[in-house]
């Protein structure tokens, strides 16, 4: 345990929740009611749902029927591409290609596995270039080569690891041109850039509440009403019949009220982590000057700072600055502990040593100039102690 005050720089994997969420989630804790119950405190817990539907869904340029509630990102994930697959392979069996880019987060990835072990899915993931961005090119290519064995098209709206945002309106309007659906992970994307469901022209888009300020265990897949999908979970037939379970009327209260906040706040929250993002990212670069930024450097996320390392091993950087008490992370907090390069840096075209090298510095609302101050304290010693061990 560090004996210095804690600096977190993860907000990625993780955020605190804001005092709208906080308060919203405490209010209705110790109130009783399932909402699908037909007596008094059901119909009260009912309209505490509805309302955070519409709050949910005004806040993303959604229809309220459009948002299916969920335990969170990666729920929301499965079922989109599951769901979608199973539908659309069922209304024509022909269709059995899932299309997705080789950067996506493994709640997809992973789905994607799954699908062509189990179910005969043919996946095919389309590359990046240097920066993280999709090849637009590549995926019309593989499209039009067969249109009608497509089941779906899944892209995230913008990467959890290097920050880079895909061009997900071009990847609509190739798709769309064939009549097939895309979803599109923004679990990273929402509050921290400008995401309108219904202007995007996507199918199905999912996010999570606690990575914009709210609690853990509860997202949504936004999914247009028209939209057919195959269940994963049955039961009472809530959420459209397609997600049943007794809903969490305080997770989701305060969902919405997350929601709202960081879309309300988006612009400037953008504008003050930038600033931050930039200052961080130049006197690093001062003190380590072989350190490489990955990303794009013109569209990424607001709060995020990927650098390599050479000649370091980013578990063991880690470590070393959270003795110093800083938090960061390798990559996808899903994946912390398992020591194997970042699949973004190796399809981006890295080698193991540099995708292995990597860190992620995070910003959030709780981030300011003295944290920065510290890392910048800590980071010239770590390189060095990191490269000294790895020699």
């Amino acid at each position: 345990m560090s004996d210095h005050p804690t600096v977190y720089l993860d907000h990625a994997a993780t955020t605190p929740m804001v005092d709208v969420a906080f308060e919203a989630l405490t209010a209705r804790l110790r109130v009783v009611g399932n909402a699908s119950s037909l007596h008094g405190s059901g119909r009260d817990a009912r309209r505490v749902v509805e309302e955070s539907r519409e709050r949910i869904a005004r806040a993303l340029g959604a229809r309220p029927g459009e948002v299916v509630l969920t335990s969170g990102g990666t729920e929301a994930d499965n079922l989109a591409v599951k769901g979608l697959f199973w539908c659309r392979r069922d209304q024509d069996p022909g269709r059995v290609r899932i299309l997705a880019s080789a950067v996506e987060h493994h709640a997809v990835l992973d789905a994607l596995e799954w699908l062509a072990e189990r179910e005969g899915a043919k996946v095919e993931l389309i590359g990046v270039d240097a920066r993280g961005r999709l090849d637009v090119d590549e995926l019309r290519a593989r499209i039009e080569a067969d249109p009608g064995s497509v089941a779906l098209v899944s892209v995230m709206w913008a990467n959890n690891e290097v920050g880079t945002v895909q061009p997900v309106d071009e990847v609509v309007a190739i798709a769309s041109a064939h009549g097939i659906p895309v979803h599109s992970d923004a679990v990273q994307a929402v509050g921290a850039v400008p995401v309108d469901f219904g202007a995007s022209g996507l199918d199905a888009l999912s996010l999570t509440a606690h990575k914009l300020g709210g609690p853990y265990g509860v997202g949504a897949l936004v999914v247009r009403r028209d939209l057919a999908l195959v269940p994963l979970l049955h039961g009472g037939g809530q959420e459209r019949q397609v997600r049943s379970g007794t809903l969490d009327v305080p997770a989701v209260a305060a969902f919405a009220a997350a929601v709202e906040h960081a879309v309300k706040e988006q612009a400037d929250h953008a504008a003050r982590l930038s600033e931050l993002r930039d200052d961080l990212v130049t006197r690093v670069l001062e003190l380590v000057p072989d350190a490489r930024v990955n990303g794009d450097p013109e569209r990424r996320l607001p709060g995020y700072a990927h650098l390599s390392f050479p000649g370091c091993e980013g578990d063991s950087l880690l470590m070393l600055l959270d003795h110093q008490g800083i938090e960061c992370s390798t990559g996808s907090a899903c994946s912390a502990g398992v020591p194997q390069p970042s699949h973004v840096l190796l399809a981006m075209g890295r080698d193991e040593a540099e995708a292995r090298s990597s860190l992620r510095f995070t910003l959030g609302r709780t981030t300011d100039p003295s944290d920065i101050d510290a890392l910048v304290t800590a980071i010239g010693p770590a390189v060095e102690r990191a490269r000294a061990a790895n020699r």
